[in-house]
């Protein structure tokens, strides 16, 4: 009977300890994401290679990004798509590994390469960006922290960024 009594109050332990910790996560903020100031994002075009045969673009997106918490984080993983103009433009899926301290705020570059081959949808804004006319563009995704030992919560989906990007430079 004493080793099932045990077991219950070490299972009850458990069970509460989870509870708390399930609490604690809930306290964790999300990162905040918006355009650098003063830094627009920019689009160079690439030739044709062996792995890009239509040529392709290259995007870079100056982030600022920003640890809304009372306690330090690393920003561990980001997941998503950017859309250019509303329309699917490439998949986002980097592991960051930043870390940033309490209240802290820093500038990332996020740089991804799309293949023309890939954006038969996209040929509006391909013309768009020849012209340098401003294209609008958003990330959507997730976005994953490791806090210690509150835990590597995820958040999202959600919009992570938006902004406007010049034609190409």
């Amino acid at each position: 009977m004493l080793p099932r009594l045990i077991i219950a109050a070490l299972f009850t332990l458990t069970v509460t300890g989870c509870a708390a910790l399930e609490n604690l996560r809930a306290f964790v903020q999300a990162p905040r994401f918006e355009e650098a100031p003063g830094q627009r994002a920019e689009v160079r075009l690439h030739g044709p290679t062996m792995s890009q045969p239509l040529g392709g673009a290259g995007i870079r997106l100056w982030t600022q990004v920003s640890n809304p918490n009372a306690f330090g984080f690393t920003l561990g993983t980001l997941r998503g798509t950017l859309n250019i103009e509303n329309s699917r433009a490439a998949n986002v899926d980097f592991p960051l590994g930043l870390p940033l301290r309490a209240g802290e705020q820093t500038v990332v570059p996020i740089d991804l390469s799309i293949s023309f081959s890939d954006l038969p949808g996209l040929a509006n804004v391909i013309r768009r960006a020849a012209d340098r006319q401003p294209l609008a563009y958003h990330l959507e995704g997730t976005i994953g922290v490791d806090a210690g030992q509150l835990g590597q919560p995820v958040f999202g989906p959600m919009t992570l960024l938006r902004g406007e990007m010049r034609g190409i430079q």
